[in-house]
């Protein structure tokens, strides 16, 4: 364990890179996500057959046979990509798949009235969902967002087969130099767990965020409002 302890650093450096891998690969998947998942609610049958055809081939497609072809398999046709890019592309079109859905069912969930309000309002379609139906959306797309998020920090973890140094990476060197087995991945255990409870708090940070800009909780430093039942006691004279 001592030997674990002794080279923990090196750990931590893999850990930057897993975090760096989940920032650039969820960046990548909530813009095809709110892309794909927006073409997914529209009238038009283009569209949607669009994002459907993005949705079911990049979900059905396993995250890391994507790494591979685009690492592997591509050069052989001449396309070249560093294996952070062949990493990131192929999360980012894995997870921005299930994204798509999420963003799609968030939408179609905004209550119809909020739609023919809109509606009445003279608003433009693009007026529509950029105003009215995308931020009501967003406080239904955060927490299936969260659960995204973490399933794709975990499987940042097979990034190491395209040779990054990632945590995974780290940890089987340190095990293969030391022979500290279940050190070593009971460490990274932990760190992978801290990762996660890291991106669950901001998860929920931009939730409460959300939720103050909506009305739904009230600011810092103003009251919150109750409503309170007609016919109550001490209500009207009653009681």
């Amino acid at each position: 364990m001592s030997d674990v302890l002794d080279s923990f650093p090196l750990l931590l450096r893999g850990s930057w890179i897993t975090l760096q891998l989940t920032v650039y690969s969820a960046v990548l998947a909530l813009a095809l996500s709110l892309l794909f998942g927006v073409l997914g609610t529209t009238r038009g049958l283009a569209p949607r057959a669009v994002s459907r055809f993005y949705v079911e081939f990049f979900r059905g497609a396993p995250a890391l046979v994507l790494m591979f072809w685009f690492f592997y398999s591509l050069p052989l046709i001449g396309l070249r990509f560093t294996p952070m890019f062949a990493a990131v592309l192929a999360l980012g079109l894995n997870y921005g798949a299930y994204g798509a859905e999420v963003v799609r069912g968030s939408i179609n969930a905004v209550p119809k009235a909020q739609y023919e309000a809109a509606v009445a309002l003279n608003l433009t379609p693009a007026q529509r969902m950029r105003r009215v139906l995308l931020p009501q959306a967003v406080a239904l797309m955060l927490p299936p967002f969260g659960n995204l998020l973490i399933e794709l920090m975990k499987a940042t973890a097979v990034v190491s087969l395209v040779t990054i140094a990632d945590l995974m990476f780290r940890a089987q060197q340190l095990r293969a130099a030391t022979g500290e087995t279940a050190a070593v991945f009971a460490t990274i255990l932990v760190m992978y767990f801290v990762i996660a409870q890291l991106l669950q708090l901001l998860v929920r940070y931009l939730e409460r965020r959300t939720d103050r800009m909506l009305g739904r909780r009230p600011r810092k430093g103003q009251p919150e409002l109750r409503t309170v039942a007609a016919g109550a006691p001490g209500v009207g004279g009653v009681g």
